[in-house]
């Protein structure tokens, strides 16, 4: 046993201050979490599009029929609800009266607060708590209290905590049962970077945590109300310094990319057998996910088409104005694009490499991709399902008019297509695959040595020790 890490209470039971990470649509589900409860932590199903079973056991597949964006959203909550009722239930079955259970959900899902609400209503007395980030869940202590579970928000800041808790949290403080901080540089999948923060400038977690501390103190909140640490958390003996730390108060870890290759591990084999391959640098912190948050990812041949895609573009004006003399002749059809002399030379360049078609973006430039990729893209934008609350790839926006009022953006991507495709056994290079900064390391910890998959018993008695 690592020295002085000390079972928490929690969900009315003691447990390991070890949490999983919740990784949404289908990178987490009741195998993972229920095998991490049961091994005396708290699992996380993921709560975002998880998956329903048919009577054999298959899963089912999450096809569309509806023909309208506004009617495929509703398929979307239900396929929600009932895939996340099915994973708790399983996973508290799994669990056997060991550990806990959480959720996960992202604020910024599409029907967040009804998906959540439809979760919690039929999976009474089997959720401990629900974390929650990705944007700003005003409403989330709120929904907690009425179902009597602990809520965990995920912060990036005390500043984001203390303006969640002046509007809405010290109204059920009861139910705030850890504050979860996310390192927005180094956490795999979405990020909580901050306009004010420099994403190529990482910064030492411990003042920040400690900032929040100090933000909770100044709540009253008792500082035996956990902070849990996620992002780059990998061997507990890199952290000595954070346990029984008076500076800090009550601190957990969670771990969200380490799970991913376990046996439980519900991700494919291709994905588990990538992870063991990755260098330090291959995890690319990038701005194209649809949700218009940073995200981390595997930089593999799809993340580095998105940013090529992004370099061939340039920008134009409607009439000619200043540098933008040069009428653009390639790739557009009609007049009304003035561009720089460099640009319309770079514009050609592209053409003759085949990349003949120019598609605006909301920033008045264009970008030029191959016609077999416009075609996939307004495929893809043809069949959004408003899987976000606000999604910059389709323009969707859960709304009265259902639009965010800006042009689609073609230098993003489909979300749900690509963490469907790559959970379900879908190419792992050509599909989008969310990685936190550490997973390096299973290259270089002695554990995985010789291509060694763990199962979450084994990942977590590993934990315990340090390592």
């Amino acid at each position: 046993m690592f020295k002085g890490l000390q079972p928490i209470l929690y969900g009315g039971r003691e447990v390991w201050p070890l949490v999983e990470g919740g990784k949404g649509v289908s990178a987490t589900n009741h195998m993972s979490s229920g095998a991490w409860a049961a091994a005396g932590g708290i699992g996380t199903v993921s709560a975002v599009n998880a998956d329903s079973y048919d009577p054999e056991g298959k899963i089912i597949p999450q096809i569309y029929k509806a023909l309208t964006r506004r009617e495929r959203h509703e398929e979307l909550i239900q396929y929600a609800i009932d895939g996340a009722v099915e994973q708790v239930k399983r996973a508290y079955e799994m669990a056997s009266g060991k550990g806990a259970i959480n959720i996960n959900v992202l604020w910024e899902m599409g029907g967040a607060q009804r998906v959540l609400q439809g979760v919690l209503e039929k999976t009474r007395g089997l959720v401990s708590g629900v974390t929650c980030g990705a944007g700003m869940p005003y409403k989330l202590s709120e929904i907690a209290a009425e179902h009597q579970v602990s809520y965990l928000p995920i912060v990036s800041s005390g500043r984001a905590f203390r303006a969640l808790w002046k509007r809405a949290y010290h109204k059920a403080a009861d139910w705030l049962s850890a504050v979860v901080y996310e390192d927005p540089w180094k956490a795999g999948g979405h990020n909580g970077l901050s306009n004010a923060e420099d994403p190529l400038k990482p910064e030492d977690p411990y003042p920040r945590v400690k900032a929040l501390r100090e933000t909770m103190r100044e709540g009253g909140i008792p500082d035996s109300t956990p902070i849990i640490m996620a992002g780059n958390v990998w061997f507990l003996r890199e952290w000595e310094n954070w346990i029984d730390n008076p500076e800090l108060g009550k601190i957990a870890f969670q771990f969200g990319t380490r799970p991913l290759l376990t046996q439980e591990s519900p991700i494919p084999d291709g994905w588990k057998q990538r992870l063991m391959t990755l260098d330090e640098g291959d995890v690319l912190l990038h701005r194209f996910s649809p949700t218009g948050f940073y995200s981390s990812a595997v930089r593999n041949p799809f993340l580095r088409n998105l940013e090529a895609r992004s370099d061939r573009q340039i920008a134009f004006s409607g009439e000619a104005a200043g540098d933008h003399q040069f009428q653009l002749d390639v790739g557009v059809k009609g007049k009304s694009f003035w561009v720089t002399r460099g640009d319309l030379l770079r514009a050609r360049e592209w053409y003759g490499l085949g990349y003949t078609s120019a598609l605006k973006t909301p920033d008045n430039t264009l970008v030029f991709v191959t016609p077999e990729e416009m075609k996939v893209i307004r495929k893809d934008q043809a069949d959004c399902m408003g899987c976000l609350s606000q999604c910059g790839f389709s323009s969707w926006a859960d709304n009265e008019t259902n639009s965010t009022g800006r042009l689609a953006d073609p230098r993003s991507f489909c979300i749900q297509k690509t963490l469907q495709e790559i959970a379900h056994g879908g190419d792992t290079e050509q599909n989008l695959m969310f990685a936190g900064h550490a997973a390096y390391r299973f290259k270089q910890d002695p554990f995985y040595s010789n291509g060694f998959v763990p199962t979450v018993k084994q990942l977590v008695d590993r934990i315990l020790t340090g390592d």
